[in-house]
């Protein structure tokens, strides 16, 4: 048998959970000031490399307070446009190299602010089964489950 896989019938069924949450109010969460202050928060104790714009986590704090209340307006009027992301490279261990793309500060705040709003909302519709980019799942976490999988019996894992 199979494991692991589910129909698209259960995912559409669970579509419907949250389709009463409209653009809008969905919009006014993610700007809320206390949800962009966690967001703000996480940010900083991730640190993390800046942006194409230079700017740092330490500077972070000092621009908000600026311009927190244009950069929720134009979120809410849908005018927000985030920047292009830095292109780096860094080395693997096979000698080959990564690129990554690293936003600027103040997008990695919105992008944050949005993840606090919409994981809460569609994390509970995704299959036990599903562990690629989830809170708390690792790839380490998917193979011990393929292995209780064949273990149990199934000859393949989906």
């Amino acid at each position: 048998g199979y494991a692991g896989a589910y129909s698209s019938a259960r995912i559409t069924e669970n579509n419907t959970t949250n389709a009463n949450l409209s653009k809008e109010r969905l919009l006014e969460k993610i700007v809320d000031r206390n949800n962009l202050n966690h967001a703000y928060k996480r940010v900083r104790s991730n640190k993390g490399a800046h942006g194409i714009d230079g700017m740092k986590v330490d500077e972070l704090l000092q621009y908000l307070k600026e311009n927190g209340s244009q950069l929720r307006q134009s979120i809410l009027d849908g005018k927000h446009r985030p920047n292009p992301v830095r292109r780096v490279e860094i080395p693997k261990e096979d000698g080959k190299k990564r690129k990554l793309g690293i936003p600027t500060v103040v997008d990695r705040v919105i992008q944050q602010a949005i993840s606090q709003v919409l994981t809460p909302i569609y994390e509970k519709q995704f299959s036990d089964n599903s562990y690629g980019f989830r809170p708390g799942r690792s790839a380490h976490d998917a193979i011990r489950k393929c292995q209780n999988n064949i273990n149990e019996g199934y000859k393949y894992v989906v």
